[in-house]
């Protein structure tokens, strides 16, 4: 029974190969095909549905969510400063940065390797809004797909021109909130409402910024749409990579399923389960026929499981001709299992994750960094003591002014600053200072010294670093 199953797959195989020749989306001739997506129904839609309107909630409500504060989350890119969970990071902590996006890349990796394309499907902005905010305001305005059809290909009508007219106001006018709502994570939500306050001409360079990335959006999701995730997206193109026959993914079940054929009443038939009603193809947002076998197209958004599940429903056949499984587990009946390369992957995950744990830990909220300024050679102080010229940057990385003074440890000497100022660091600041170290003689024993120079406030020492001091041959 098994090897006839087989034979009939192969038979399918063969007819439908040509799907391989181009994308979902394009046609015979190279030219674009529109996807009329139906709306799915369903128990995966529904869990989608939740998910998709707290991923919106979290997205425009997070500007506004301040901790001590402090903006929750806020990516300033033209400041170099960034705001983690009220926690600032500033461009010397770029290597928690590093390791976090190596760490993001094996995960998504691993992810990737286990489940597919899930992701896309169900954790994507770009599918999150497309499908949860524009596509469900077309289906609103011009109906189901075939009232779609209709209308594009009918002639300019008043009920045309009113509808598209609509339709393209309304994706504008979100394109615009999205466009602010992510100029609020790199300037934060106050500097935003003051900036759509102030005099248009007093901010044109980010006027335009925002007009740019409204019509970018727009475009995206009036336009353009599934070519992202078919084409553009490089995850989309990772994923052939990444995929091998134990990966969890959207799967027809063709040994099941094959050969598929309408039902008719009264008339014996050898067919599989599969009554070839198409709905699979309909409700899939990239166009794609699941039932053809993996394709790099699948975002694995589970609507033609939905969809699949409500037809063996009403028939009265088992749910899962379309289900989540792996090549394995269709073709061979084998159960899952964690295989070695999900286990090397998930072990260099725990690695760069505990490495960027101790990162964040022992991350302090003031550095230093001190140099002896180069090209300079050492002076003679009075008849008894050398100076170096040294400068140093401080980052004072927290939201309060902290009085300092540097001071030198482990050797005798005195710290002497060039330009007298109040010696304060300011909130979430940067300062540049510089000063000589003036050491006697004597405790110069080599033509180069290690020197510790001590960072204090309020008497308590709250970070140090070495240097060397250059004095003369001995």
């Amino acid at each position: 029974m098994a090897n006839e199953s087989t034979q009939r797959v192969k038979k399918t195989v063969e007819v439908t190969e040509s799907f391989r020749d181009r994308h979902s989306n394009t046609t015979k001739d190279g030219q674009r095909k529109w996807v009329y997506a139906l709306k799915p129904k369903g128990r995966y839609y529904n869990y989608r549905s939740y998910l998709s309107w707290f991923y919106l909630l979290i997205f425009f409500a997070m500007p506004f969510i301040k901790v001590n504060g402090l903006p929750l989350v806020m990516i300033n890119f033209p400041e170099g400063k960034f705001i983690l969970f009220s926690k600032i990071f500033w461009p010397n902590d770029f290597f928690i940065f590093a390791v976090a996006m190596v760490a993001s890349i094996i995960f998504i990796a691993l992810f990737t390797i286990i489940y597919g394309r899930f992701f896309c499907g169900w954790v994507c902005p770009q599918t999150v809004f497309l499908e949860f905010v524009f596509r469900p305001i077309e289906w609103w305005i011009e109906g189901n797909p075939a009232q779609q059809k209709k209308l594009d290909a009918g002639s300019w009508t008043r009920e045309k021109i009113f509808k598209k007219t609509l339709k393209h106001t309304i994706y504008i006018l979100f394109s615009f909130l999205i466009a602010h709502t992510f100029l609020a994570y790199i300037l934060g939500v106050d500097e935003v409402v003051k900036i759509i306050k102030e005099p248009f001409v007093d901010n044109i360079g980010l006027f335009f910024g925002l007009v740019f990335f409204t019509g970018l959006f727009y475009l995206v999701f009036s336009y353009v749409r599934d070519i992202v995730c078919t084409t553009i997206c490089p995850y989309g193109r990772m994923q052939s990579v990444l995929f091998d026959k134990d990966t969890m993914q959207v799967s027809y079940d063709y040994g099941r399923g094959e050969p598929r054929g309408k039902i008719i009443k009264g008339q014996e038939q050898e067919l599989g389960d599969c009554i070839d009603c198409t709905l699979c193809v309909q409700v899939c947002p990239t166009g794609i026929d699941i039932r053809n076998g993996v394709q790099m197209e699948c975002v694995g958004c589970t609507a033609c499981i939905d969809a699949c599940d409500g037809v063996m429903e009403k028939i009265g056949r088992p749910k899962g001709l379309i289900r989540f499984a792996s090549e394995n587990q269709i073709a061979n009946k084998e159960k899952f299992h964690f295989n070695f390369r999900m286990k090397a992957y998930t072990g260099i995950l725990i690695v760069l994750t505990a490495l960027m744990t101790y990162l964040i830990v022992t991350r302090k909220s003031i550095d230093i960094s001190v140099s002896r300024v180069k090209g300079q050679l050492y002076q003679e102080i009075g008849a008894d003591s050398l100076g170096n010229l040294f400068s140093a940057k401080i980052i004072n990385k927290t939201r309060n002014e902290i009085p300092y003074e540097i001071k030198l440890d482990g050797i005798p000497g005195t710290v002497r600053m060039i330009n007298s100022h109040k010696m304060v660091l300011g909130k979430e600041s940067i300062t540049d200072i510089n000063f000589f170290i003036d050491i006697p003689k004597t405790a110069i024993k080599k033509r180069t010294t290690d020197v510790n120079i001590g960072v204090y406030s309020n008497g308590k020492k709250i970070q140090d670093v070495k240097s060397k001091f250059l004095g003369p041959f001995i």
